[in-house]
């Protein structure tokens, strides 16, 4: 390998985004609102999404995504069906999971945006992950803030 290609592979390994969490299998799954889940005691808040809150849930002050919070946890539930899969990113604030979810390989957050369920929040896609699988669906979602 000559100077020239091997400056090549070290500057595109440089640009290239970092790899996603691994993936684990989930099970015994229910739907709290359009963004979170709980698996059994583990509960779990989408990946750069915000959904309509609950009637009471959304902090004074606070811009909550506008819409129906009973349709947008609906959707979530009937996208939840066959393998469900997990990438973990971490912890929130209230010690919820962060993660990519997805069932039957469709990623969760990119569901809820296709559908109209929920906005895309870049502030909250850690490592641009949403952004990356579903670009088409945030493009076509309304938005908080990008």
């Amino acid at each position: 390998m000559n100077v020239c290609t091997l400056s090549l592979v070290i500057t595109l390994a440089a640009c290239a985004p970092p790899p996603l969490p691994p993936e684990e299998a989930l099970a015994d799954c229910s739907v709290s609102d359009g963004d979170t889940i709980r698996c059994g005691e583990e509960r779990i808040r989408l990946l750069g999404i915000d959904a309509p809150e609950l009637p009471g849930h959304c902090r004074p002050g606070r811009a909550c995504a506008p819409g129906d919070p009973s349709t947008s946890a609906d959707s979530l539930s009937s996208a939840m069906t066959g393998r469900l899969a997990i990438r973990r990113f971490g912890k929130d604030r209230y010690g919820r999971t962060l993660a990519m979810v997805s069932a039957d390989g469709t990623d969760l957050s990119c569901h809820q945006l296709s559908a109209g369920q929920a906005l895309y929040r870049s502030d909250w896609d850690d490592l641009s992950a949403i952004m990356r699988i579903c670009p088409d669906a945030i493009t076509a979602s309304p938005d908080l803030i990008r």
